[in-house]
């Protein structure tokens, strides 16, 4: 029988959209909200140069500081936007053309084509999946200046412990932090959550974004954020990984072949794209070149 974890002194506190806990050296904040209004989108739009998702939580944050180094780490909408490519995609940018859309331009420009092309404007190009690579913010390294710098593999310090987070520990706070999400003009979904788990032995972080274009592919990208409050100095590990892989080999793994709303829960399409093997789903993917592909673990050390 495992031993009863012992819980540490901590402090929660509330607002009507924000919550917070203090434990050990650590303030947590997560904020949510409705999505943005349109004075806020305007802001937005301008900011960034790009049209918006349909949905953009602008208030949304979520942010953990360590209070003697003054080292703060940020989730927030505008700097994951700001990892959209802005202008014409280039090699590594993944870019995704709609499934149907080279066999509509070849039905509308064939000698035998008694269909004109219909007129069109000009519009500042930019990636219409929202595909974004953000690993959050480090808004402040405090006294440290600390940066993020390449893991030791030999060092078991420097992974993330799966068994840890796997027990069934007191979770002392949690929270679900959207910050954008978009239906593609009905073609797929695009969108980013972030998640929080604190327990009595560490904090996780789970960022995840989520890409199905329909017939066409499906991508992730997750950012994972591990902290031990035994860890002497402080360490904080972070862990990217991107997948992708054509859509209709998701499609065959379903478990009923006509039952496609798996396809639409990110949980089950990360669990098989991370399955495969990673010469599939993070070497070749599907065949767009996007350099989000792989995995990239790096850790900062703070100072007391």
């Amino acid at each position: 029988m495992a031993a009863a974890v012992k819980i540490p002194e901590h402090k929660l506190s509330e607002s009507p959209n924000s919550r917070a806990i203090e434990i050990f050296d650590w303030v947590i904040t997560a904020r949510t909200g409705p999505i943005s209004s349109a004075t806020q989108c305007e802001a937005l739009h301008a900011s960034l140069g790009i049209p918006l998702p349909e949905m953009a939580f602008g208030d949304n944050l979520l942010r953990i500081t360590h209070s003697p180094s003054g080292w703060t780490y940020a989730f927030r909408v505008e700097d994951a936007l700001r990892g959209v490519k802005n202008g014409p995609l280039d090699d590594g940018d993944g870019g995704v053309k709609v499934g149907y859309a080279e066999a509509w331009l070849k039905s509308r420009t064939s000698p035998d084509s008694q269909i004109p092309m219909p007129q069109t404007v000009s519009t500042k190009p930019y990636d219409w999946t929202f595909t974004t690579t953000y690993a959050g913010s480090l808004e402040n390294a405090g006294s440290s200046n600390a940066q993020w710098i390449p893991s030791e593999p030999s060092n078991s310090q420097h992974a993330i412990p799966i068994a840890e987070l796997s027990r069934p520990d007191p979770i002392l706070f949690y929270a679900e932090i959207p910050l954008f999400e978009d239906e593609l003009h009905d073609n797929g979904a695009s969108h980013l959550l972030v998640r929080i788990r604190v327990m009595p032995t560490c904090i996780f972080i789970l960022s995840r974004f989520i890409l199905r274009v329909d017939n066409v592919l499906f991508r992730a990208h997750d950012t994972r954020i591990y902290h031990s409050f035994a860890s002497t100095p402080p360490l904080v590990v972070r862990e990217t990984r991107g997948w992708e892989a054509p859509y209709e080999r998701i499609k065959r793994a379903l478990p009923r072949r006509n039952d496609l709303i798996p396809l639409t829960d990110p949980n089950y399409i990360c669990k098989v794209l991370s399955d495969m093997p990673k010469e599939a789903s993070q070497e070749v993917g599907a065949g767009t070149g996007w350099r989000g592909l792989g995995t990239a673990v790096q850790i900062t050390t703070l100072q007391l």
